[in-house]
């Protein structure tokens, strides 16, 4: 392998800032990982991947122990280097990693005297818990997607200090969510609740959701949901201008006693590590998210890893199954004798994944694909394709360009509503997603075959960089202008002919702003799949780039793609592109793993 000269190398320069060069090897794979997401390197793949380095020996493994200055063990020393069961981190990720180990498990133990009350006080409310039993139609369903799993989240999450409620698309997490809210603010009425998520568009979402949601919700409860600001992670721990620390840490801790967090994936392990910091003694939290999705852009793979420390979810002891079942009148949503045993790990109880979709049948061909797509099925997605002419399913192999055209003339239907608002809403009825921003099918060369189809069409008519009806994407933090990584707009006009760039304002209202103002954003007609993380859409076209080379192709990836469909999904690649997505998998090392037990 030929390597970058050493000024253009930034692992390289990193790994010789070091006076020992025995270390070299082991510094420059470790920070050439942390780019791609890993926490840690662990030590017996090292020699494996010294090809991967400029280096042709590194020091036996063994023997890193000896350079006491720069390595030390179980983070007793501050060194730059930690070696903790046979894996090699940054301090400061050792330290992340430890401090989020450590508060769960504080958070658990303080539970331990809590749960007899917590139990009583639901006890009181059975009758008003029954009332938000699941009412969906059973017949045909699997064991498993025939218990009320939304229930038992519920209950779990009113008598743990920290829960994790997961699921695929359409399981109902914020329906799950509101149940919650129902019950909680019966037993508390003063509880004082912070909605969150990674990105501002996500916290939008749970906050809409939950506005929209029809269950009966009393006057007071309604009022109060009504009156909760959503917020990012970074906004809620009171986010600090070019500065690493927040406004809220262990000395001055959140003003809360709930914390929920949607989109739980695509949090990374410092901003995980400081939320829990920023908890106060009597907060308790939960996460929302889809352990199958894409994994944060940052480092680590929280919400799955710690799905990971479960033999299997959604087992329970027979004592705690019997007391579940006693609030859930129908007795095929009980839980089943499959899912009773006997588990002593930490997060047992901690964890339920939700296991019936609303959105599609788990037998649909969205279900299937999908379900075929994140357990790396290759036999079965291959019967799939082929079978799939008459579905909601399309596969295009030839990348046949009138499919795509005919595709995005859907865009007619926001483009050609008079009334901004509705508008925006109608921007999500159809996205094109891609894998990639750069090359024939990636971002930008997609973005521009839209573009200039629309305009051939006549329905856009672009006279410059901006121009009316074009869609945009914010692509990072604006905070003195209220916007947010990953909120899209819309340009149009206002009553006086000025051109302007138009919001949801998070209010149920609109927010217009001058492109000029804009230093950070891009086209929206395509959008790459990670910047979908969050959204939905009634149809969905995915491109995948062409070839089986790149990195960036994996399980997660195509999975999320298709999840973000709402109705029907079309799929332009090569069967072997596909074939090596599913294939695939993000596989980030961490500790965490085998750090909770």
């Amino acid at each position: 392998m030929s390597f970058m000269n050493i000024t253009e190398d930034i692992h390289r320069q990193f790994a010789e800032y070091f006076d020992e060069k025995a270390i070299w090897p082991y510094a420059y794979l470790l920070s050439q990982r942390l780019t791609e997401g890993n926490i840690c390197i662990s030590l017996d793949d090292m020699h494996s991947n010294l090809n991967t380095t400029p280096y042709t020996n590194a020091v036996s493994a063994k023997d890193l122990l000896n350079y006491s200055n720069l390595v030390s063990k179980d983070g007793v020393n501050t060194t730059p280097f930690i070696l903790h069961n046979d894996r090699l981190y940054f301090q400061r990720y050792f330290k992340y990693e430890t401090s989020i180990i450590q508060k769960l498990k504080k958070l658990i133990a303080a539970e331990t005297s809590l749960v007899a009350d917590r139990m009583k006080q639901l006890e009181l409310k059975v009758k008003l818990i029954q009332s938000l039993n699941a009412n969906y139609n059973i017949n045909g369903l699997t064991n498993k997607e025939q218990v009320d799993w939304q229930m038992v989240s519920v209950l779990q999450a009113l008598l743990n200090n920290f829960s994790i409620i997961t699921g695929g698309p359409g399981t109902g997490k914020t329906t799950t969510l509101a149940k919650l809210l129902i019950v909680l603010y019966e037993l508390e009425p003063d509880a004082k609740v912070a909605l969150a998520a990674p990105t501002g568009k996500a916290s939008m979402r749970m906050f809409e959701s939950l506005k929209s949601s029809t269950l009966p919700f009393s006057i007071s409860t309604k009022q109060t949901i009504d009156g909760l600001k959503p917020s990012t992670i970074h906004s809620l721990l009171g986010y600090k201008k070019e500065s690493v620390n927040f406004k809220y840490n262990a000395e001055n801790p959140l003003p809360y006693n709930w914390v929920v967090v949607d989109e739980a994936s695509m949090i990374d392990v410092p901003m995980f590590s400081k939320l829990l910091d920023a908890l106060g003694d009597n907060c308790r939290i939960i996460l929302l998210g889809d352990k199958d999705q894409l994994a944060s852009v940052e480092a680590g793979s929280l919400l799955g890893d710690l799905c990971q420390t479960l033999p299997s979810l959604n087992i329970f002891s027979i004592k705690a199954a019997s007391w579940i079942n006693d609030f859930i009148t129908d007795s095929e949503r009980k839980i089943k004798p499959e899912f009773i045993g006997d588990q002593q790990q930490l997060m047992s109880s901690h964890i339920i994944e939700l296991k019936f979709s609303h959105r599609f049948n788990s037998q649909g061909a969205i279900g299937k694909l999908s379900r075929a797509v994140i357990e790396g099925d290759t036999e079965k997605l291959k019967n799939l394709i082929e079978n799939s002419a008459g579905t909601n399913v399309k596969i295009d192999h030839q990348y046949t360009p009138e499919l795509l055209e005919s595709f995005v003339e859907g865009y007619a239907s926001y483009i050609q509503e008079a009334d901004i608002k509705t508008a925006l809403k109608k921007l999500n009825e159809c996205r094109v997603l891609v894998a990639v921003r750069q090359g024939q099918r990636g971002l930008y060369t997609t973005n521009k075959l839209i573009e200039l189809h629309l305009r051939k069409k006549g329905i856009i008519r672009p006279d410059g960089e901006n121009y009316e009806h074009k869609p945009i994407m914010v692509t990072r933090n604006m905070h003195d202008l209220g916007l947010l990584n990953g909120d899209t707009g819309i340009m149009r006009k206002d009553d006086k002919g000025n051109l302007k760039v138009w919001f949801e304002d998070g209010q149920g209202g609109i927010k217009s702003i001058l492109p000029a103002y804009l230093n950070y954003c891009e086209t929206a007609f395509a959008m790459t799949i990670h910047k979908s993380q969050g959204s939905e859409f009634d149809q969905v076209m995915v491109i995948l780039p062409e070839g089986i080379s790149n990195a960036l192709l994996t399980r997660e990836l195509l999975y999320t793609g298709i999840t973000r469909a709402r109705t029907s999904i079309t799929i332009q690649g090569e069967m072997d592109t596909i074939r090596h997505s599913v294939e695939s998998c993000v596989q980030r090392i961490s500790g965490i793993t085998g750090r909770v037990d």
